[in-house]
């Protein structure tokens, strides 16, 4: 991970335009490619950023470094740096992954034995299945051959989404594993998170864990 603080003005330009003005920032460039520039506030959410795949060229303007990010897409993060006040590189390791809490872990295990609840003909072809930059809750296959990754959480939030992105993104590298397509799987999923889902061609499931258990005849609904 490279940490950069700078006083800064950010541009991004793609479906939208936004514009940052002067100020210090927090720039983030971690192992995974991705992007992110923060304040000192809104806990862990950047005022911008840009999702991997995507590539770094810095370069100078008039004498000031000038950070260009540019994804797939084409679209464009701009990171003009007035003053540089920090700049270091840390090695942080391959992450364990997050220790889901028992119900978390219950549902995917639940899931994973009733992989016909996201559809018929559905399978498993592992759980907590190993990437580079940590474990696919489940990857499964649909009843087309289809190689599916899902998500699951208690609560489905933009993190999880993206978090899901990321793992699509790598898997959809592996010619054994590609086409891989995303489910997102949680007890709740909120509105932004299901507009995020659904833009990125990533289905969403609501899963009810007492059906799960075999309480209840209404087992999930998946959008």
């Amino acid at each position: 991970m490279r940490l950069v603080i700078a006083r800064c003005s950010v541009d991004y330009a793609g479906r939208l335009t936004a514009h940052l003005p002067l100020a210090p920032r927090l720039i983030l460039v971690k192992a995974d490619g991705s992007v992110s520039v923060h304040a000192d506030d809104r806990a862990y959410k950047p005022l911008n950023w840009m999702s991997p795949p995507c590539t770094l060229k810095e370069g100078a303007e008039n004498g000031v470094a000038v950070w260009t990010v540019v994804n797939k897409a084409g679209e464009k993060l701009i990171i003009t740096m007035d003053e540089i006040l920090h700049d270091s590189s840390h090695e942080l390791g391959v992450d364990p992954g997050l220790v889901k809490d028992g119900v978390e872990a219950h549902l995917q295990e639940l899931l994973a034995d009733r992989m016909e609840t996201l559809g018929e003909g559905w399978s498993l072809i592992r759980r907590e299945y190993p990437t580079a930059i940590g474990p696919v809750d489940i990857l499964g296959r649909d009843a087309d051959g289809t190689t599916i990754a899902v998500e699951i959480k208690r609560r489905g939030e933009i993190d999880g989404v993206e978090q899901l992105t990321r793992y699509l993104e790598l898997l959809n590298r592996d010619p054994h594993l590609a086409p891989v397509k995303g489910v997102f799987a949680a007890q709740e999923i909120k509105p932004q998170a299901r507009v995020l889902a659904t833009d990125r061609g990533i289905h969403c499931a609501v899963l009810d864990y007492n059906a799960l258990r075999g309480i209840d005849d209404d087992k999930l609904r998946l959008f």
